[in-house]
């Protein structure tokens, strides 16, 4: 049961057509949800691929990935962050977004961690101590 995008120039929406199946997609003329509409224009959709948690972390591991944190250069710790992000599915929060773009233009992570020291907790964390486990 095959789902298809359109681009609908009556109403200019971006929509999805439901087929019973993939002949029925072929022979049957595609109807716009929206308004009805028959002038619609087939989209190439993106494609997702599922992989498991673990083939995700393996690249992670990647050396290159990590080739700018040994020598604690705040952009590739920065990258390496939102590399991790990405791979994750996890969002940024906007403290932690806001703690990239600032390593991002290279600023030292120990200064981020003083102008914030609510991303400390406790106090016990220091991101060149973080660095240093890498």
């Amino acid at each position: 049961m095959p789902i298809y995008e359109y681009y609908c120039r009556s109403c200019r929406k971006r929509v999805s057509v439901f087929f019973r199946s993939i002949r029925a997609a072929s022979e049957e003329e595609a109807r716009c949800p929206e308004c009805d509409g028959t002038q619609l224009r087939r989209l190439v959709s993106r494609v997702r691929v599922l992989r498991s948690e673990e083939s995700r972390l393996e690249e992670m591991a990647d050396p290159s990935l990590m080739a700018g944190l040994e020598n604690e250069d705040p952009r590739a710790l920065a990258h390496f962050m939102r590399r991790m992000s990405d791979e994750m599915g996890e969002p940024l929060d906007p403290e932690m977004s806001e703690v990239i773009d600032r390593l991002e233009a290279g600023e030292d992570p120990e200064s981020i961690e003083q102008s914030m020291p609510e991303l400390a907790g406790d106090g016990d964390f220091s991101a060149s101590d973080d660095l240093d486990d890498l």
